[in-house]
């Protein structure tokens, strides 16, 4: 599709709010793109987002479940991380898969990019399909009481359409996941 090239917002100031080692925000002053004067917030990830679908050969997957602090709720996620921008997401991918599940994949395919709030955000996620697994021991960080479960794809799947899933990476991977089974194109 044809889209124009060239950016209608305007920065006239920036000024940097608050800064850790994994976001960063930023307020700026812009002129919006009907010409009036305005202010917008960036949150910068330094991290890209990394997801992984572990799927074996009878289409079991894991599912990760963990308080999440910023929602406030408990979450039944994939496991997920992340990786330093400019790093490998690969190697990422197959360390947070091991920390969070004990598993290790021989096979790996990158099935999806996501930007996850490109309203307010640069965050980028990258989503892994994880295929021929092998149990090794899990190796949670401190900040992370985890549960595992192993599950049929087929309930996670309808646990996704029943809302009961609501990590955004967790969603479209698994739809996508489901798209390539019903094409036939699973490998």
């Amino acid at each position: 599709m044809h889209h124009p090239e060239e950016n209608p917002w305007k920065i006239t100031s920036e000024k940097a709010v608050y800064d850790n080692p994994w976001i960063s925000l930023t307020e700026y002053q812009v002129i919006n793109p009907s010409g009036n004067p305005g202010i917008y917030g960036k949150i910068h990830f330094k991290n890209i987002a990394i997801g992984v679908l572990p799927l074996d050969d009878e289409l079991n997957t894991y599912l990760v479940g963990q308080f999440r602090f910023a929602l406030g709720q408990y979450s039944w996620e994939m496991p997920e991380g992340g990786g330093p921008v400019g790093t490998d997401p690969l190697a990422s991918a197959k360390r947070e898969l091991l920390e969070e599940t004990g598993l290790k994949a021989q096979n790996w395919t990158e099935i999806q990019r996501l930007h996850l709030s490109n309203s307010v955000s640069d965050e980028l996620s990258i989503l892994y399909l994880a295929r021929d697994l092998q149990q090794f021991e899990a190796e949670p960080e401190d900040t992370e009481q985890l549960i595992v479960h192993k599950l049929p794809f087929k309930k996670v799947y309808e646990m996704v359409c029943n809302g009961e899933i609501t990590d955004s990476m967790t969603v479209a991977a698994v739809l996508k996941v489901q798209l390539l089974i019903t094409e036939g194109k699973l490998s």
